[in-house]
């Protein structure tokens, strides 16, 4: 039987002691491996040119370049990392512009080790790993200023799904796991994930909150 390979994780901050605090976090799990560290995201981006990682703990705040603007550098790639975004604040404005720009979800720089080792497995598996209940209020600031253009830009975007992939995009839109989507339309796990797949690149989406934010403003949920 083999081996199943660890987790690999860049962290992304300036303040060293909060690096170093989730470098430990992490590294006390089994199947995670902390690869890189870099103090901004001009330095982010350089060390992951020579590291592929699956998931990249980012900052927001940061000098020399900014988590949006690495998120969106990131994301414009071929095979890009997940990226879950690092912040003070849950109100934070800047979290809605870098769900925006491709990141998987935030977490509070004060959640709990048990939780920040549970989100990165779950985004690294594909699960989403934002709770429904943040996932509306974040849709609702992205979509509060909702117009004729954006329903018609949705509905184009969504157009090519199939109507099996559209019930798993009204899904995800609801917050629900892979699991329980496999759950609800009686099929396995392994068929979601590929049904999300296809979405992603019918839709031109990075992610399970932009395809939310696409059903929402298409109207489907």
């Amino acid at each position: 039987m083999g081996v199943t390979a660890p987790i690999t994780v860049a962290i992304v901050d300036d303040d060293a002691l909060v690096r170093a605090g989730l470098a430990l976090i992490l590294g006390g799990a089994e199947d995670i491996s902390v690869v890189a560290e870099a103090a901004n995201g001009k330095e982010a981006l350089g060390l992951l040119r020579k590291h592929r990682v699956d998931v990249v703990l980012m900052d927001i705040r940061m000098p020399v370049m900014d988590g949006l603007e690495a998120t969106a550098a990131l994301q414009a790639g071929t095979d890009p990392p997940a990226v879950i975004v690092l912040t003070t604040f849950d109100a934070d404005d800047y979290i809605v512009r870098a769900l925006g720009h491709g990141a998987s979800g935030f977490l509070l720089k004060d959640t709990p080790p048990a939780q920040i080792v549970d989100a990165v497995r779950k985004v690294a598996g594909g699960d989403p790993m934002l709770s429904p209940s943040i996932t509306v209020q974040l849709i609702r600031r992205v979509t509060a200023d909702g117009n004729d253009d954006r329903l018609a830009a949705a509905r184009s975007r969504l157009a090519a799904l199939t109507d099996r992939e559209r019930e798993v995009a009204v899904a995800v839109a609801r917050g629900e796991s892979n699991a329980e989507i496999a759950s609800a339309l009686y099929m396995s796990v392994a068929t979601v994930k590929a049904h999300i797949s296809r979405i992603f690149a019918k839709a031109g989406v990075h992610n399970r909150v932009q395809i939310a934010i696409c059903v929402h403003d298409a109207g489907l949920v």
